[in-house]
């Protein structure tokens, strides 16, 4: 089959799929596709409503109180503009006409997650204890959907977020993000031919280098299931860059030319008394990640032993995405595994290294005051994220639709 419509006529989740990516919803001007999600749960008589903030928040009731509720949770937003999405198709491969982004990441999770509900609302004869619904806005840039959404409101103790990248995808854990800054002053500067000699002036950026080379770079620590924390040096700078930075605003530098232009152009006169270092640390685990920091702060300490009343070095630390930590209840992930076997559907169970909505729901609580457990999973073989070549696998995606409706059904069993 080669012609997206003839596809759309026979298979209503793609159909569903494609009306919801052709919509345009860029961060914060989600409104149109929110408008058509509640359109269809409207048509649906499923109870659907936005929260303050934009969220949907959507409820099938339970045909059976015994048992438990589950929650689905996608992203509304994607990456890119306003501009039409042209949607065709090539092989098993959905595809724009290359101008933008398709918005698979999440529209696939979106759909699938509408596509159930109402299947769900039309079969009264399934014993379930209740599906909830949120969707929300604003993931690709800074998150405020999710941390907008009113978690003590929330029936369901385990979600699922629906946005992992591949087909079979089960992630437990995921890296929260910290950012590490060290600061180096000396007591004294001075010039670096009549005051060289002086071994009281110590040159900063000199420092700084000594004092990087002695912090770990790389994997910090890693198991069976992938890297649990790691350390990145971001940037590294100091000594006479007044001028080389000053250069680059009169003389409309392009920032490719940067590092280089700051490099022929800074100042090597000075002994120079400021410098300085930005690292990120990943962590899934905050035992690891607070081990990694307490050995950072002790080689800062060690520093200041070693040059003082010479040079201080501070270190501070701000954390802007919590861990997504593993939990010790695996009720949901066994159930993903006993899904996927009872498809025969190999599964990759694993922690991720970067940061997502399961991060906010794993540090809080539901209405009843039990710590939520997401997990996050992927639906369909999604390639070439955030980009105009991005592509969904359509045959992959209606296997994952499948694998959504068995993790539903044993679930509830």
């Amino acid at each position: 089959m080669d012609n997206i419509n003839e596809l759309r006529k026979e298979n209503t989740l793609v159909d569903l799929f494609c009306t919801l990516a052709e919509i345009p919803s860029p961060s914060l001007k989600e409104e149109k596709v929110t408008d058509k999600i509640l359109e269809i749960f409207k048509n649906n008589n499923i109870e659907a409503r936005k929260d303050d903030y934009g969220n949907i928040r959507a409820y099938i009731p339970a045909t059976n109180s015994s048992k438990k509720s589950l929650m689905l949770s996608s992203h509304m937003d994607v990456v890119g503009d306003d501009s039409p999405v042209n949607i065709r198709l090539n092989g098993n491969i959905i595809e724009t006409d290359k101008t933008r982004t398709l918005g698979a990441d999440d529209k696939a999770g979106v759909a699938a997650a509408v596509n159930l509900a109402v299947e769900l609302s039309k079969n009264k004869d399934f014993k379930h204890g209740g599906l909830e619904i949120t969707f929300t806005r604003d993931e690709e840039q800074n998150m405020t959907g999710i941390h907008n959404v009113k978690m003590n409101e929330i029936n369901s103790e385990y979600i699922l977020v629906m946005d992992a990248d591949k087909l079979g995808q089960v992630q437990i854990s995921g890296a929260g993000y910290t950012k590490l800054v060290i600061k180096v002053k000396t007591l004294k500067g001075g010039h670096s031919g009549i005051d060289i000699a002086d071994k009281t002036r110590l040159n900063a950026a000199k420092l700084i280098a000594e004092l990087v080379n002695d912090i770990p770079q790389g994997v910090y620590k890693q198991d069976e299931f992938g890297v649990i924390t790691s350390i990145n040096l971001g940037v590294i700078t100091g000594g006479g860059i007044e001028t080389a930075v000053n250069y680059i605003k009169e003389n409309n530098i392009k920032s490719s030319e940067f590092i280089d232009t700051i490099i022929d152009k800074a100042v090597t006169n000075v002994i120079n008394i400021k410098a300085g270092a930005a690292y990120s640390i990943r962590s899934s685990s905050k035992e690891y990640e607070n081990k990694l920091i307490r050995e950072i702060q002790l080689t800062v300490d060690n520093f200041n032993k070693k040059y003082e009343n010479l040079a201080i070095a501070k270190m501070e630390t701000s954390e802007h995405l919590p861990p997504f930590e593993k939990s010790s209840d695996e009720t949901l992930v066994e159930v993903c595994k006993k899904a996927g076997e009872n498809l025969k559907l190999k599964l990759d169970v694993s922690s991720f290294h970067a940061g997502a909505e399961t991060h906010i729901y794993a540090n809080n609580n539901n209405k009843h005051g039990k710590k939520l457990k997401p997990v996050l999973i992927g639906l369909a073989d999604v390639f070439n994220m955030h980009s105009a070549d991005e592509q969904i696998d359509y045959i992959s995606y209606i296997k994952g639709y499948e694998f959504l409706k068995e993790i539903f059904r044993v679930f509830n069993s």
